[in-house]
C-alpha cells in the first residue's frame, strides 16, 4: 500500500537531504502564496489585482484594503488532487480612521499523514538496507510527518485621495518539512488608481525587496519580486447589475521560459482573464481564464451581512490523466452596522 508513495517519498527526501550551506535564488521557492483565495477572485481566474477591495485586497493587492468602510472577516478551505493538499485561508481587516485600514491575513497549505519509510528500509534482523523497490518492509519502523508552508500577512493601506490608494504587506513565511524548517520575511507594495468613473488600475510588487527563506539545515532561498498588474471596467445598468471584465499579468523576473504564457528572455509574463456579472447587488456569476491554463467559473450571493462565493477549476479535460476538480467555497462576514463605520462616511 505504500509503494504509491515511493515517488513523494523520494522527491522529499532529495530535497532535505540535498539543503545545504548556501544562498541561491530558488525559482517556485514562494509558489505556495500563488494559489489564489476567496472564491470571487478564483471564479474570476484570478484577475483582482484592480478588483480587490475586500478583506481579501491583503493578499491581491493591499492597496485595495482602504476601500472598506467596514471590519470583514474571510474563511475559506479547499482540498486539491483530491483531499491530498489541504489549503487553507483566513482573513480579517479593520478600518481605522477616515483614510487607513489594518489586516492579517493567514494562509497553509499542508500535506499531512505522510509515511516515512525512511528506517524501514532496514531490515529488522540486521541484514542491512532493503531495496526500495522490494515490497519487504520494516511496518513497524514506519512514522508519519507533514510538509508545512505557512504565510502571514499584516497589511497596512491608505486613502490617499479619493481616486489613489496605495498599501503595503509586511509577510512572514514558515516552512516544515519532516525534521526541517525555515523562517522567512518578505514586502509587497501596491497601488489602486481610478483615472475615470468605473475604470480600476492596480499594482502589487510582490516581494519587492526579494524575500529571504532560511533553512535550518544553513540553505538560503531568495524569492525573486513579481510584479502584478491589472485593468478592469465596470459596464452599469446591464441587464438590471454589472458586467466587469477584468485582466491581469504577472510579471516575474525567474527565467520562467516554458512554464509562463510567453517570455522575454529571463522575463516571463502570466496572463490571468475573468469577469463578473452581479445582479442587483445579490447574485453574482463568474467565469475566469488563470496562468495555469485553466478554465474557471464561479459563482456567489450576499446576503445580509455575509458573501458566500463558489468557485470551480478542472487540471484537464483528459479523462485518463485528469486530476480531481477543484472546488473551493469562501465566506466573508462584514460587521455591517453604524456603529462600525469608518470615521467620515456618510
Amino acid at each position: 500500500m505504500f509503494k504509491r508513495f515511493y515517488p513523494l517519498l523520494i522527491t522529499l527526501l532529495f530535497i532535505t537531504t540535498s539543503l545545504n550551506a548556501q544562498t541561491v535564488i530558488a525559482k517556485y521557492a514562494g509558489e505556495f502564496m500563488a494559489l489564489g483565495v476567496g472564491g470571487r477572485a478564483l471564479g474570476m481566474g484570478g484577475a483582482f489585482t484592480a478588483v480587490a477591495n475586500d478583506v481579501t485586497s491583503g493578499y491581491y493587492n493591499p492597496a485595495g484594503l482602504a476601500s472598506i468602510n467596514y471590519p470583514q472577516l474571510a474563511l475559506m478551505h479547499s482540498e486539491q488532487f483530491g483531499n491530498l493538499v489541504n489549503y487553507d485561508y483566513g482573513a480579517v481587516a479593520i478600518p481605522y480612521s477616515s483614510n487607513m485600514s489594518f489586516g492579517l491575513s493567514v494562509l497553509r497549505l499542508g500535506v499531512d499523514g505522510i509515511p516515512d519509510t525512511r528506517n524501514a528500509l532496514y531490515d529488522a534482523n540486521g541484514d542491512g538496507i532493503i531495496d526500495i523497490n522490494d515490497d519487504r518492509l520494516d511496518y513497524s519502523r514506519i512514522t508519519e510527518f507533514s510538509n508545512q508552508d505557512w504565510a502571514f500577512y499584516l497589511t497596512f493601506a491608505k486613502r490617499q485621495t479619493d481616486n489613489f490608494y496605495w498599501g503595503v504587506n509586511a509577510k512572514i513565511i514558515r516552512r516544515d518539512l519532516a525534521e526541517y524548517g525555515a523562517t522567512g520575511i518578505g514586502f509587497d507594495v501596491g497601488a489602486f488608481y481610478r483615472p475615470i468613473e468605473n475604470l480600476f488600475l492596480g499594482a502589487n510588487l510582490q516581494d519587492a525587496t526579494t524575500t529571504l527563506v532560511a533553512w535550518s539545515t544553513g540553505r538560503n532561498e531568495l524569492i525573486s519580486p513579481t510584479l502584478k498588474v491589472g485593468g478592469a471596467y465596470k459596464f452599469v445598468e446591464i441587464l438590471g447589475g454589472y458586467i466587469m471584465p477584468a485582466l491581469d499579468f504577472d510579471i516575474r523576473f525567474e527565467n520562467r521560459r516554458y512554464a509562463s504564457n510567453f517570455n522575454i528572455g529571463p522575463v516571463s509574463f502570466d496572463m490571468k482573464a475573468g469577469f463578473e456579472y452581479c445582479f442587483k447587488n445579490i447574485v453574482s456569476v463568474r467565469a475566469g481564464y488563470n496562468d495555469i491554463k485553466q478554465f474557471t467559473i464561479g459563482a456567489g450571493i450576499k446576503l445580509p451581512k455575509l458573501n458566500i462565493d463558489y468557485s470551480f477549476a478542472r487540471f484537464s479535460e483528459s479523462e485518463i490523466d485528469r486530476l480531481p476538480d477543484t472546488h473551493r467555497i469562501s465566506l466573508m462576514l462584514t460587521l455591517e452596522e453604524p456603529r462600525f463605520l469608518r470615521d467620515g462616511v456618510q
